[in-house]
């Protein structure tokens, strides 16, 4: 497959940006969960998704350019959540067992989160107090700068975003 397949009309991630858009080229974009409200993800500040425009449900699916494309796209937003946030972790994740649209969940993991070891998704451990995670949101206000930086500097131009 070529990974430019038609939108599918009862696909979220077809009909929706899915998040706060952060950078985007023409094959795909870089999204965060908003802060508050529907689809936030207060836990863990600073994630980031990487979702590929067309509607292809695998990563297989893709020419072996556009899956050069995707990784190096999810390194960088990685290098920026390391940077950024100094998590213990960094998670990569692209389940679509819900959406299944090709995305990758890129998220920072502290060693005191809800879930850590589990995967996000696993039952809750613990609660983090109030503070910490304010710090943590405080900081993943620089997410989307540090993104479009890395980005920058991993494609050498300033045509996408």
């Amino acid at each position: 497959m070529d990974g430019r397949a038609e939108p599918m009309s009862d696909c979220v991630l077809c009909n929706e940006h899915g998040g706060v858009p952060v950078w985007h080229d023409d094959r795909l974009r870089v999204i965060m969960p908003p802060t508050h409200g529907a689809g936030a993800e207060p836990d863990y500040a600073g994630l980031c998704r990487v979702v590929w425009h067309a509607h292809v449900a695998e990563f297989s699916d893709l020419a072996d350019a556009d899956r050069i494309h995707v990784m190096r796209v999810v390194a960088a937003v990685e290098r920026a959540l390391r940077t950024t946030l100094r998590p213990d972790k960094i998670n990569l994740a692209a389940l679509g067992n819900m959406v299944p649209h090709l995305h990758w969940h890129v998220i920072p993991r502290h060693r005191d989160d809800p879930h850590y070891p589990a995967p996000i998704w696993a039952a809750r451990q613990r609660d983090v107090p109030a503070p910490v995670l304010a710090a943590r949101e405080q900081a993943a206000a620089q997410v989307p700068d540090a993104v479009r930086a890395a980005l920058l500097d991993e494609f050498s131009t300033t045509s996408n975003h």
